[in-house]
């Protein structure tokens, strides 16, 4: 056991994060740091896909080995050791993988059409979907975090769905009454919306009609 779970496990909170093959890994990224910087135990999902989309969108070149994407996330994030944890596709053994073990919240960021569907129905086929049909099945917090465009009306079905089944539906769409200055402004909105819905203060962005306070 790490230094950091022993010193702190019995005050932090974990969770799940899941990032797949949809455009916006950016938008995972950056939750994943805001996510260590408020001091929560991040269990991280990658997929194989989520890897591709990486190497096209950012400069940061994702390893297929577990353990090197896990040091490597540990310093993007400037986490400590034992703060991020990586888990395969198919490590069913890992907590996620049963309601006994797993996070109690678990954002899918950004949330690829297959995944969606595969999460609205149940499939299981991989150690995300999985952990999804947990957090659901447990009652707990799901935010999906969707990015297509435009959505077809099986895309709206599943969301709708899953909407009924408790899960947060937060499509990738940055709001500009803000102003934002950049790319990484856009990026901060979506996820400082990410962190209201999971509970957590934000200083991303003000909040609507705080200005006029």
């Amino acid at each position: 056991m790490s230094e950091w779970k022993t010193d702190r496990q019995h005050k932090t909170k974990r969770i799940t994060l899941a990032i797949t093959g949809a455009s916006g890994v950016q938008y995972g990224f950056r939750l994943l740091e805001c996510l260590v910087a408020s001091d929560v135990q991040v269990f991280c999902l990658i997929s194989k896909a989520a890897r591709v989309v990486s190497d096209v969108e950012t400069d940061l070149k994702l390893p297929e080995s577990d353990p090197e994407l896990e040091a490597l996330l540990t310093d993007y994030a400037r986490a400590e050791p034992g703060q991020v944890k990586v888990f395969g596709d198919e490590q069913w053994m890992s907590p996620v993988a049963s309601g006994s073990g797993a996070p109690s919240q678990m954002v899918v960021c950004p949330c690829s059409a297959g995944s969606l569907s595969a999460i609205a129905t149940g499939a299981s086929n991989n150690l995300i979907e999985r952990a999804a049909d947990v957090i659901l099945k447990e009652r707990g917090k799901l935010i999906l975090v969707p990015r297509e465009a435009p959505y077809s009306e099986i895309h709206l079905e599943h969301m709708l769905k899953l909407t009924r089944m408790g899960a947060v539906v937060i499509p990738a769409s940055p709001g500009f009454y803000n102003k934002p200055e950049s790319v990484e402004d856009m990026v901060d909105f979506v996820v400082a919306r990410i962190l209201s819905q999971l509970g957590f203060e934000q200083e991303l962005m003000p909040n609507w009609g705080h200005q006029l306070l």
